[in-house]
């Protein structure tokens, strides 16, 4: 159960956004976002960063909304999400290591270059919010478990724990914007892409592997009717 103090709906949400930070299914949608800002001055990464992580967070948030009202439903549109994601990762990663890195940031959907300025940040905020990795298991779980409560304070409860979860996933990538050293190592992991175009894009396609056999293999409503 989610308790409705500060270590339940803060500390424990935001704790588990930071850690997802580094596990391979967000991995791939930072790699992304940072080749996406790669030009830009340091105030419009800085604001567009700030835009991206607020949709994120909100969007994430709703998709708690969403959990408590489906129920067990939810995990599979989530595992639907790792799949769709992982294949995107793939996709992407095939571009680059093939050379296509002009077709990669120009003709993809509308174009990560056509998805200038804000625009651009929240539509993939709303994009890679649908990437709950698998550290929020145990919070979509407990979310689930507290659906027989009152609908409102459970609808409350899902909306904050995971908008804050949402918060913690994006703040890592918020503060290496912010900080000038850390911003520095953020342009130069973005040029990998253009120097290594084969490494860069072997390791979206191993991200990509990753985020596809989670959706087709975890094991999340065994976790769910334990709990």
């Amino acid at each position: 159960m989610i308790e409705p103090g500060f270590i339940g709906l803060v500390a424990i949400p935001a704790g588990l956004g930071l850690f997802g930070f580094i596990e391979p299914c967000t991995i791939g949608s930072s790699l992304v976002f940072i080749k996406y800002l790669e030009g830009k001055n340091a105030s419009v990464k800085v604001l567009e960063t700030a835009v991206f992580a607020a949709t994120r967070s909100i969007f994430i948030g709703l998709l708690g909304v969403l959990a408590v009202l489906i129920g067990d439903t939810f995990l599979d549109l989530q595992r639907y999400a790792w799949l769709v994601l992982g294949a995107l990762y793939v996709l992407l990663g095939v571009l680059l290591a093939t050379g296509q890195s002009r077709f990669f940031t120009r003709s993809i959907g509308p174009g990560l270059r056509r998805l200038s300025g804000y625009r651009g940040s929240v539509g993939l905020g709303l994009l890679f919010g649908l990437n709950i990795p698998a550290c929020a298991a145990p919070l979509l779980i407990a979310l689930l478990a507290t659906a027989a409560a009152s609908s409102g304070v459970t609808i409350a409860k899902g909306f904050t724990a995971l908008a804050v979860f949402g918060l913690g996933l994006s703040i890592p990538l918020v503060m290496a914007v912010l900080v000038p050293q850390a911003r520095g190592w953020l342009e130069r992991i973005a040029s990998l892409s253009g120097r290594y175009p084969a490494i860069a894009g072997l390791v979206l396609i191993a991200l990509g592997g990753w985020s596809i056999w989670f959706g087709l293999f975890a094991d999340l409503k065994a976790s769910t009717s334990a709990s």
